[in-house]
């Protein structure tokens, strides 16, 4: 296929993006991980599927980056998984240095890739990936809103018993508890959520998806989410290596838009060839602002400790 992919991390995230990526036939994927043998099985087993599914995406595994050259996007998933009782900002020692290693191998073979990251702390291992790889900004992409907001939309087609295709919905912010849920640009069928839902039910859909990854870790006990986030990536990279211009929430590198500047958080983006093509802003009112401030005070904290840790 003239399209390539590499995920990165051939754990159940990467795992399920590979196959994600492949029966879609989107593009040629690759699956690099550290654990000899992992990626090649892993791979094997998805080519063999091939034949069932109907594709020729041709997927490889390697524990060696060089497999990874000349990739059109790199998806990061590598990193420790959350356990129970563990906050994403926990990870931020341990996932820091395995991105910052991840990201030199990845940009020494593909200079002109998008990365998409998935590694948690989501916002914090954006900014490790951005400096890391020294990319133009248009080209470090974290995947956060478009998971949030499918949790939202969820949450919503199950309180309303509608289709969840009729569900939109909108969440800005860093990628853990001080997310931004917005209900006035969430609709079922272009009816704002806030002529369907009492007051009360929507704070208790905006809090559920807030902890919506803590909820699953809670009854997986031995792991997290994998499904919907690699789905959230795979959106992602469809919409760049199609140039849909699809217009998704994402974490993104901030230079003055929404009153923010150097630093990654979720705002809606179109994503195109060249990743990042444009932020779109939209107007919030001062509840929500302040809301979106106290995130961003969130993902501050974080990059803080980034320093003092490196």
């Amino acid at each position: 296929m003239d399209k390539k992919v590499t995920v990165v991390g051939a754990g159940n995230v990467g795992a399920t993006a590979a196959q994600r990526l492949a029966e879609k036939e989107l593009c040629d994927v690759v699956l690099v991980d550290i654990i000899d043998g992992l990626p090649q099985g892993k791979a094997l087993d998805l080519a063999e599927a091939a034949p069932i599914e109907k594709h020729d995406a041709h997927p490889t595994g390697s524990n060696d980056y060089a497999a990874s050259a000349n990739s059109d996007i790199v998806i990061i998933t590598a990193g420790i998984p959350r356990k129970p009782g563990m906050s994403r900002d926990d990870l931020l020692s341990t996932n820091a240095g395995i991105m910052k290693n991840v990201t030199q191998q990845v940009v020494k073979h593909s200079p002109d890739a998008v990365l998409i990251i998935v590694s948690n702390p989501l916002d914090a291992m954006c900014h490790v990936a951005y400096e890391a790889s020294g990319f133009p900004k248009n080209r470090v992409i974290g995947m956060a809103g478009v998971l949030d907001s499918a949790r939202f939309r969820t949450f919503i087609a199950m309180e309303l018993n509608v289709s969840v295709e009729n569900t939109t919905a909108f969440v800005l912010g860093g990628h853990g508890d001080t997310m931004v849920p917005l209900p006035r640009y969430s609709t079922v069928a272009g009816i704002p959520i806030t002529e369907l839902l009492s007051q009360e039910r929507i704070d208790a859909l905006v809090e559920r998806t807030a902890n919506g990854g803590a909820e699953i870790v809670k009854l997986l006990k031995t792991g997290s989410a994998f499904y919907a986030p690699a789905s959230a990536a795979v959106e992602m990279a469809e919409s760049i290596l199609k140039d849909k211009k699809k217009i998704l929430p994402c974490a993104v590198y901030l230079e003055g838009e929404y009153g923010f500047n150097d630093l990654f958080i979720g705002v809606p983006v179109k994503l195109g060839t060249n990743g990042v093509e444009e932020v779109i802003q939209i107007t919030l009112t001062a509840q929500e602002k302040a809301a979106l401030e106290k995130s961003a005070d969130a993902v501050r904290e974080l990059k803080e400790l980034l320093k003092k840790l490196s």
